[in-house]
């Protein structure tokens, strides 16, 4: 246990919550410690409850602050104060898991303990867990892309909205991107809730189509890619308030559609916010009060599978579902549609970078033609652990200048079964072909 010395105490709604070790650094550049991050919690706290409050979340913990390893944390710690709720949820694969759910801000202050950066609720109540109240439209953008082109792509959203007597409510993401969040109704299913963010998706790509685009396949896309699949069961993305892991410290800001014009995403800090929230409060605080139907969306939804657009790629984890296309990234298809050629893969990010320079030196005739969207860096996520991938698209290099598959640099994907013996594997039924030979 830490000793006195090495805890600090703060109140909040009639509990005194212990921060351990508050002067941690999380942030070096901006100098900002775990005590600080429990005070702005502390600060916003009515907002952030607003998003996040009520809902499971699953913990994004930054122990060493986030130049060190994150990871996700769905399982709610067992040596949690009685007073912290929870709920059990069941996942696509069947296994099931209780998670965190704030009700108050000492739980705010109790996640920030754990260094959790991030609030990443699910876009259900705790009450129930499958209808979900909350349609997330997540506007990605691919590299190269500027903001005030994000600006254009969340005006065709509201657009679109408008037309299908929608409310939405936008925020920064934190990070490059915009969210924009409409209340729903608690009647639809996830999947149903999904295929009208589909539709929306492909209506806003119908509209700006040099903008936006609903491809799922990175190396497909282009502009803003439009991720519905934010929608699907056992996802969730940072919440209003949350502090992203930005060496400024930025976190989601909730926004006017009248400030989408002039705000930036680096306006809003850790250190800026809670003098705009103590300033002119919540901008999301009414979100409660609109609650919208889905019936437009799906009927827009039928309108499109009826012209032969039918359901889209799920994320991989997720099982094959009825109606979904080939789940075969183009690249790997028979006939790519896209030369791609992966550099390397790592916990470190900085790693595989650095390998990204290496490949870069070693072919400056290719790298010369690539453009920003070229270069394809994915975060993965595995069964226990996060690292990333990178890949390049050498579709505007010369065919002549593109340079073949190489050996990985670095080859390090963490193994997730390590330290598991074959005892301990989920045995696999033989294939039917097996059994015949």
């Amino acid at each position: 246990m830490a000793r006195p010395a090495e805890q600090e105490r703060l109140t909040a709604s009639g509990r005194e919550v212990a921060i351990s070790n508050p002067e941690k650094v999380l942030f070096p550049e901006a100098h900002l410690t775990k005590l600080d991050l429990a005070q702005y919690y502390l600060s916003v706290a009515d907002g952030a409850l607003r998003a996040a409050g009520g809902r499971p979340n699953v913990l994004v913990r930054y122990p060493n602050g986030i130049d060190g390893e994150y990871f996700y944390q769905k399982r709610a710690p067992s040596s949690r104060p009685p007073w912290i709720d929870v709920v059990a949820l069941k996942f696509p694969s069947g296994r099931t898991a209780e998670e965190v759910v704030p009700q108050d801000a000492a739980a705010l202050l109790w996640m920030a303990n754990l260094a959790c950066l991030e609030l990443h609720p699910h876009p259900v109540r705790d009450d129930d867990l499958d209808h979900p109240d909350e349609l997330r439209v997540d506007l990605d953008p691919v590299p190269g892309v500027s903001w005030e082109q994000i600006r254009e792509v969340a005006r065709a959203v509201r657009g679109v909205l408008n037309d299908l007597h929608l409310v939405g409510w936008p925020k920064t993401s934190g990070s490059r991107g915009m969210h924009i969040y409409i209340r729903i109704e608690r009647r639809w299913t996830f999947n149903q809730a999904r295929r009208a963010a589909l539709a929306l998706a492909r209506e806003v790509e119908r509209r700006a189509p040099g903008l936006a685009t609903s491809k799922w396949w990175k190396e497909e896309r282009h502009g803003v890619f439009i991720d519905y699949n934010q929608n699907a069961k056992d996802r969730t993305i940072a919440a209003a308030y949350s502090v992203r892991p930005k060496p400024d410290a930025r976190v989601s800001a909730p926004l006017t559609w009248d400030e989408i014009d002039e705000a930036a995403p680096e306006d809003f800090t850790m250190l800026t916010m809670p003098a705009r929230f103590a300033a002119i409060g919540d901008r999301h605080r009414d979100i409660d009060a609109h609650p919208c139907s889905l019936e437009g969306l799906l009927e827009l939804s039928a309108r499109q599978e009826a012209e032969g657009l039918g359901d889209a790629p799920w994320p991989p984890h997720y099982r094959k579902q009825p109606g979904e296309p080939a789940r075969v990234q183009p690249s790997r298809r028979r006939t790519p549609v896209h030369p791609l050629v992966e550099i390397g893969r790592s916990r470190d990010k900085d790693a595989v970078l650095a390998g990204l320079g290496r490949w870069k030196a070693r072919h400056p005739d290719a790298a010369a033609h690539l453009e920003p969207a070229d270069v394809l860096v994915d975060a993965m996520r595995g069964r226990f652990s996060t690292w990333t991938r990178i890949r390049i698209n050498l579709q505007h290099v010369p065919e002549a200048l593109r340079p073949g598959q190489e050996p990985l640099d670095p080859d390090d994907m963490p193994d997730d079964w390590a330290g598991v013996s074959h005892a301990d594997w989920p045995r696999r039924r033989p294939s039917r072909s097996r059994k015949e030979s």
